[in-house]
């Protein structure tokens, strides 16, 4: 196994990946009909991040709108923002769904700051926002939180967007230690696997982590118009966000649940005895 591979990325490397062997009632779901023309139109993606740099080539052009959590006076507001990030994982993020799904709106949710870390207040702020006022149908959530404190209303959160028919796709916290909304059932959850390849996913039938995906060594998107090469759960989520955005545009209607079986459906390990 890569000792660069993150937290929580163990079922899904090399040498362990026999543990996932799992017929589903199905067998393998063929990919192009699960993703129709993989175009994600008519669907709108959230972000809540670190912000989305809306001139950077790889957003596309496709950011539709920015939002910012700030305090204001003792609560937390979400108020309209310049098309910026602060870091630079936000607009990695989008530059990944983007490539996967080309038509598909983005709106970005500032939560984190510049050292790209954020308040569990505000997560649940700009998570609430996604949810209620954003008009997405999956949001991208490639950060979480250790807070116990948070365990409760995040939670809320995630059966909220569930019932709204929002899919929630968390990956796991890139160290060995509880982190939410990831360990949720009501979300997919995701870290990453160690083949160089954005084509290839593995569901894991032995949660609470389900799907492996690309996040080693991967080139991204970054701040000010460069790229970077990144390795981390953070940047496998998108890769899954990507394909479930190309499911839900491709099947009006289809559910948060049954999303969830489709990108199991369509894994590499899919149908495997």
């Amino acid at each position: 196994m890569s000792l660069d591979l993150p937290a929580w990325s163990e079922p899904f490397a090399e040498g362990n990946r026999e543990g996932l062997r799992h017929r589903g009632p199905w067998g393998r779901v063929d990919r192009d009909w699960a993703f129709g023309d993989g175009s994600g139109r008519g669907l709108r993606v959230a972000i809540i991040d670190s912000g989305v740099e809306r001139d950077h080539p790889a957003v596309g052009g496709r950011l539709v709108e920015s939002v910012a959590v700030e305090r204001v006076g003792d609560e937390w507001e979400v108020v309209p923002t310049q098309p910026m990030d602060v870091v630079g994982h936000g607009t990695a993020c989008a530059g990944i769904i983007h490539a996967l799904a080309p038509e598909a709106e983005i709106v970005s949710v500032r939560v984190l700051g510049p050292d790209n870390r954020g308040n569990g207040g505000a997560f649940a702020t700009g998570l609430w926002w996604a949810i209620e006022q954003s008009g997405a149908s999956v949001a991208n959530l490639s950060l979480s939180s250790r807070s116990e404190a948070f365990f409760g209303p995040l939670h809320e959160l995630a059966d909220e967007a569930y019932f709204r028919n929002v899919l929630l796709v968390s990956a796991a916290n890139n160290v060995s230690v509880a982190s939410y909304p990831s360990l949720y059932a009501s979300v997919v959850s995701v870290a990453a696997h160690d083949l160089p390849s954005a084509d290839a996913w593995f569901y894991n039938p032995a949660p609470p982590v389900e799907f492996g995906a690309y996040g080693l060594n991967v080139d991204v998107a970054w701040r000010g118009g460069t790229r970077m090469v990144v390795t981390g759960n953070s940047f496998a989520a998108p890769h899954i966000a990507g394909y479930a955005t190309r499911i839900r545009a491709a099947h009006p209607g289809v559910t948060p649940f049954e999303t969830k079986a489709l990108l199991a459906a369509t894994a590499d390990n899919a149908g495997v005895a």
